[in-house]
C-alpha cells in the first residue's frame, strides 16, 4: 500500500548542504584573510554544532528559538573555534553567511524525484529548518512542496516525537500512512518509533564520502532508494501494480 503523504528530512536528503556551505564560505573567508581555511571542513565543523545546539531546547535549557537563531549561534561559535574576530566580521557578514544554509543546493535527482513522488502523494517537509529558510531554499532551487511542517510547526526538534506525529496530525493523516523519506538513520528509527513508514534515500556525499554519523541506527526500512528518481520509480510500479 502507498503511503498517504511523504514527508521529507530535507538537510542532506534533498539538498547538499556540505557543499553548499563550503561554497558559500569561500568568498567570506577570502574576505577576512583566512584563505587558509579548508571550506568543506568550516562547513563540517559550523554542521558539527548542529545538534548540541538542538539538543538545548529539546531538553528545556531554553525556550523555543528558530533554526536561524541556532544557525547564527552555531557560526559565531565556529568562527570563535578558528580565530576568526567576530567584531572584523561584522554584522552584515554574519547575517549573510548565516543565510548560507537558505541558498543550499538540490542534489541531481531531487526536482525530478520529488515532483513524480507528489504526482502520487502529497509532499511535504519534516524538517528542523524553520519556515522562511525552507521556502526560501525551496523558491532558489525549484522545490515543490505541498507544506512546510515540520520543527516550526511543532515547536519541537526531531527526534521529538512531537515533530513526527505533529506533522502527521497536520496532514490529517494517521502516523501509519505517512512515510518520512529521510538518508539519516537515526531520523527514520524515531519515525519508525512514532509509527510512521520509512524511506531510505542513500546520500553517499552528504558527508563528502565519510561514514555517516548514525549507521548504528541502520535497520530494514520500508523502503531502500538510491534517490529520490529511484524511490519514485518504486512508488510508481506499486500504484501500477496496486
Amino acid at each position: 500500500m502507498l503511503p498517504l503523504a511523504f514527508a521529507f528530512d530535507v538537510f542532506g536528503t534533498v539538498v547538499d548542504w556540505r557543499s553548499s556551505v563550503a561554497r558559500e564560505s569561500v568568498p567570506h573567508l577570502a574576505a577576512l584573510g583566512r584563505a587558509d581555511v579548508d571550506p568543506h571542513r568550516f562547513a563540517d565543523a559550523w554542521r558539527a554544532r548542529y545538534q548540541p545546539a538542538m539538543a538545548t531546547v529539546r531538553d528545556g535549557r531554553r525556550d523555543w528559538v528558530v533554526l536561524d537563531t541556532l544557525h547564527r549561534e552555531m557560526l559565531e561559535a565556529t568562527l570563535a573555534a578558528h580565530v576568526i574576530d567576530l567584531a572584523a566580521v561584522g554584522e552584515a557578514r554574519l547575517a549573510d553567511w548565516t543565510r548560507a544554509w537558505h541558498r543550499l543546493d538540490p542534489w541531481p535527482d531531487s526536482v525530478a524525484g520529488l515532483d513524480r513522488l507528489r504526482a502520487l502523494a502529497p509532499v511535504v517537509t519534516l524538517s528542523n529548518g524553520n519556515v522562511a529558510l525552507i521556502v526560501a531554499m525551496a523558491r532558489r532551487a525549484g522545490l515543490h512542496w505541498d507544506a512546510v511542517l515540520g520543527a516550526e510547526l511543532a515547536r519541537a526538534y526531531k527526534p521529538d516525537p512531537a515533530a513526527y506525529l505533529g506533522t502527521a496530525a497536520a496532514l490529517g493523516v494517521a502516523p501509519g500512512d505517512l512515510c518520512l523519506v529521510a538518508a539519516h538513520h537515526s531520523d527514520l528509527a524515531a519515525a519508525r518509533g512514532c509509527g510512521l513508514l520509512t524511506a531510505f534515500i542513500a546520500r553517499p556525499q552528504e558527508y563528502g564520502g565519510a561514514p555517516a554519523p548514525d549507521v548504528h541506527h541502520v535497520q530494514e526500512w520500508d523502503w531502500h532508494a538510491t534517490g529520490l528518481d529511484d524511490l519514485a520509480a518504486q512508488m510508481e510500479a506499486a500504484a501500477t501494480a496496486g
